[in-house]
């Protein structure tokens, strides 16, 4: 009796080597189901789609978007809770001197390649996220009957311009001088904003602006279209700043810029694929 109980009640140091290794995998195996609990993946990176750095960005940006990028704006903001992006419009070359003078601002958009080459100490790689073509702006109903770029060269009728050193105004002389066409405007604007302004009050019977500022004023203006073979195509580029102080923030909003949502929102102001 005495060796039966003895046998039967103590384990070998085997055995009892083995009881402990079951143990310990049973307690492992409820740790590595959990191990994945700090929303990275099995590499270790963050899954795709996180937001963008959290960030208040100023953008500086051509006038002819102003409508569209308040769009755009907001549809950022609601995509990257916790950031605000800030326009500042004016004319391209107005926004490239800002540049130049230091102004406080995370990102630039203009409405042509040629202002953005000059800053390109001061910027970081452009990425063309639109195009734009002009149109000639009239009164409502079209009064003085204005129906062809050469139409404009008459004497009679009150046509206002962007000054040259404005890209709408630098577009409007090109396919004015490639048609051989002469105009003498009455005034020169500081943008395109302000030619269409022109018309629309009356102060002016024609004007030559982008398609995407004349879609703004239905109602008040009529767009004339100019054949494509008389027309110019307007680049918009979009860069980070170098003086930036959210440079990631900065980046990721300039490449927001391509992305499809983004895209959409131009597309259905009137702007064409870049």
């Amino acid at each position: 009796m005495s060796l039966t109980r003895t046998t039967g009640a103590r384990r070998t140091p085997a055995a009892r080597r083995t009881a402990a290794a079951v143990l310990t995998a049973a307690l492992l195996v409820p740790l590595a189901a959990c191990g994945n609990d700090d929303g990275k993946d099995d590499a270790g990176e963050k899954p795709a789609g996180t937001a963008a750095p959290k960030a208040d960005l100023t953008v500086l940006a051509a006038s002819s978007l102003t409508d569209v990028f308040k769009t755009a704006g907001a549809a950022y903001e609601k995509e990257n809770p916790g950031t605000k992006v800030t326009f500042s419009f004016a004319g391209s070359q107005e926004l490239a001197a800002q540049v130049k003078q230091g102004a406080p601002a995370d990102a630039l958009v203009t409405a042509d390649t040629k202002t953005m080459d000059g800053l390109k100490a001061d910027t970081g790689t452009p990425a063309v996220i639109a195009k734009n073509r002009l149109v000639i702006a009239v009164g409502e109903g079209n009064p003085k009957k204005v129906d062809a770029l050469k139409d404009l060269s008459d004497d009679g009728l009150k046509v206002v311009l962007a000054a040259p050193e404005v890209p709408v105004g630098r577009y409007s002389r090109q396919i004015l001088d490639d048609q051989k066409i002469d105009v003498r405007a009455v005034s020169q604007e500081p943008n395109v904003r302000a030619v269409l302004s022109k018309v629309e009050l009356g102060e002016a019977d024609a004007g030559l602006v982008y398609r995407t500022d004349a879609a703004t004023a239905t109602g008040k203006v009529d767009a004339i279209k100019i054949p494509d073979g008389e027309n110019a195509i307007a680049d918009y580029p979009a860069a980070t700043l170098k003086t930036s102080e959210h440079a990631a923030a900065a980046t990721a909003f300039v490449k927001w810029l391509s992305t499809p949502a983004a895209q959409k929102i131009l597309r259905d102001a009137g702007f064409e694929k870049p």
